[in-house]
Order: structure tokens, then sequence, then C-alpha cells
């Protein structure tokens, strides 16, 4: 009650809107900390389907399917699945996919799998999620067709949304060692599930090994046809790997984007092209992309003008959440709530929707951001 006073007596003798009016973090203990950064309502424009199970969901599968674990106790199980007690390592982090992909055993499962996403980005007040999936990642396990992987995953999360306050919308993955025959056949999918909330198609997978040239066509053709493109690039690549996104891929968004801060051209790039980086801090800290939260870069982003935003990328490998991430972001990296305000509002302007949904989308956030911070909950 002391914050709400504090908050009340802040907003009642001031003229700014009520953003402005936010109190400062050092004034807040963790625990009010917390409960305004998950009271917020949040944007998540980079989070991985396969990397959103809940663990119980896969002991309940193995257990249906017969897959063959190391336990089957959910505790054993994490630490097969999150890397929050490995060492750095990036292909070691990207190693949690190889289990994960072998939970996809049935429609049903998928299904349950995409719903519960849904339910858990609800539940930490994610108001808008961009959702990002590989059909071919999705299908390996019973060489499902891929046209059936994208039908059932986009009606669970249509009828999720039915039950949830959170709006989503899909990205299609092409891995970067796809071969082009296959990374094609993906877009025809994207382009022709437009009207079930495929928005855009994305880049990614093993950054050090595999440039992906040889996939840029399809990406450039993705733009024209009126999809959105980000690209996984700057993470554990250097600077060049972003400027070949933007100007080979033709992205308007970099998933990470990171090592970009070290080229001062590629940084004149992102500002000039208007680039949004999708930042994910957690995830970098345990891949190695940084040595510690101290080290990261958004800061800098941020001082720059860059258009960061903030995002989960994993929560079920990274045991994260977005409120969590944003409290790293705060306590860790020293941001105020403020620049995570700027970075909400960031990533509403770097969402793949038209215009006429943006600004709606908009008038809700605003509303929320004007009655919903600050009000006692």
């Amino acid at each position: 009650m002391a914050l709400l006073q504090r908050r009340t007596q802040r907003r009642n003798t001031s003229s700014r809107t009520s953003h402005e009016a936010w109190p400062t973090s050092e004034a807040l203990s963790f625990r009010e900390l917390r409960e305004i950064l998950h009271r917020m309502p949040k944007i998540d424009l980079h989070r991985h389907l396969e990397g959103s199970l809940r663990l119980q969901t896969l002991t309940e599968i193995a257990l249906e399917h017969g897959i063959d674990l190391p336990s089957y106790r959910t505790e054993d199980l994490r630490r097969y699945v999150q890397a929050r007690n490995d060492e750095p390592d990036y292909h070691r982090f990207l190693a949690k996919f190889r289990l994960l992909r072998r939970f996809y055993q049935s429609r049903a499962a998928l299904e349950r799998i995409a719903a519960e996403v849904v339910a858990d980005a609800a539940e930490d007040n994610v108001r808008y999620l961009e959702l990002r999936f590989n059909p071919i990642a999705l299908s390996r396990a019973q060489r499902f067709p891929l046209r059936d992987v994208v039908e059932w995953v986009t009606g669970a999360i249509s009828q999720a949304q039915q039950t949830h306050p959170v709006t989503v919308r899909l990205i299609l993955q092409i891995g970067r060692d796809e071969v082009p025959r296959v990374a094609e056949e993906i877009l025809e999918l994207a382009l022709a599930y437009r009207a079930r909330g495929i928005v855009g198609l994305d880049l990614a997978g093993d950054e050090v090994n595999y440039p992906a040239h040889r996939l840029a066509h399809i990406y450039q053709r993705a733009r024209q046809e009126g999809l959105g493109v980000t690209i996984h690039a700057g993470e554990a690549g250097g600077a060049a790997n972003v400027r070949d996104a933007i100007l080979r891929f033709h992205a308007q968004r970099i998933g990470h984007g990171l090592h970009a801060m070290e080229n001062s051209e590629v940084v004149r790039l992102l500002m000039e092209r208007n680039i949004a980086l999708e930042v994910c801090p957690t995830s970098n800290l345990q891949t190695g992309a940084i040595y510690s939260f101290s080290h990261h870069p958004l800061p800098d982003m941020l001082a720059l003008g860059l258009r960061a935003t903030l995002n989960t990328d994993d929560p079920s490998i990274s045991d994260t959440t977005l409120t969590d991430e944003y409290l790293v972001a705060v306590t860790a990296m020293g941001l105020n709530l403020e620049q995570i305000r700027t970075m909400v509002f960031n990533a509403l302007d770097a969402a793949f929707l038209p215009e006429v949904e943006r600004a709606s989308l908009r008038e809700q956030f605003t509303a929320w951001d004007t009655l919903q911070i600050l009000e006692e909950p």
C-alpha cells in the first residue's frame, strides 16, 4: 500500500502522463519491482514454439508415447532440457532442441504444446506475441506432412486466443542448413496461411557454420509478397552477419544482433534502416554471446537510439519469462522503468502487423499504460 501511496502522490502532483510518474526502480523493493513488471502489458516478438514446452507436459507426452528418457521425474528432466546451470556455450544450447524434438509425436501433442504457449504468455501478461516455429522440426519425429503441421499449429493457436487475452501472430522458421527446395516449400506455406495468422519468415540455426547465402532469394521474395522478415544474426557470429541479414536477406528485424555493436558502420545501417533488434538477455548469457549481464550491450543500444526490444527466445530452455527478462534488464543492467516502456513500444512499432491493426493495438497499450500499471492490483 505504501508503494501505491507513493505512486498516487506522484501522479496527483504532476501534470505529466502516467508513465512519466512511474517510481524509480531504486525506490522499490525487489518484490514491488517484480510486481510492477509482471503487471505491465508486454510484447514478445522473439519466442520459439520448440523452446516453450512445459516440463510437466514433456513427462506426460513421454509416458503416453513411450519415449525413452533419462528420467520421468519433472525435476530430474530439468537438467537435460534447461540451460540455466550449464556452462555457457552456443552449440550446447542448440543441442537442447534435439531432445525436445522427440516430443512432437501426434497431432494432439502438437496442439497441446501450442495452446500451452499461449496460456503461459497470457499468464505473464504478454498481450501481443509473435511465435515462431520450424515446420520441419515439428514434423520430423513422425514424418508428418508440413502442411498438416502448419494447419494443426495455426488451428490450436487460433482456438487458444479465444480463451486467453493475448493476440498471437506466427512466423515460420527456416534452418540455416536447409536445402533451398524445402525452404521454398516453407515460404509457400507461409504465404498460403497468411489468413490463419502467419505474418513472417525467420532464418535461424547454427550461425557459425551456415552463412545461408544460398537462401537469400527466398527472403527477398517474402518481403516482396508482404511477409515480415527477421533473421538470427550477430548472436554467435559477427557484425558482418548482421550486415548480410539487412542487405542480402532484406531483414526488417534482427534476432539478437549483439555483435552489431562492434562495428560502427553496421550500427549506422541499423539506425538508417530503422531495423529492430530482438534482444533476449538470458538466452544471450546461456549461449555465451555475453559473459555477464553487466556486459550486455542493451544499455548502449538504447543510448544510441537503436530500436531494441526485449524478448524471451526459449522460455523452457532458459527457464525464464518476459517478466524475468524485464527484471534482469533493470536489476542487472541498470535500466529504468521508462526504458522498459520504451522497448515495449519499440516492439509495437516493429510488429509484423498491418497499420490498422498496429494502431488498434497501440490504443490498447496506451490505455493499459495509463490505467493498469499504476493502479492497485
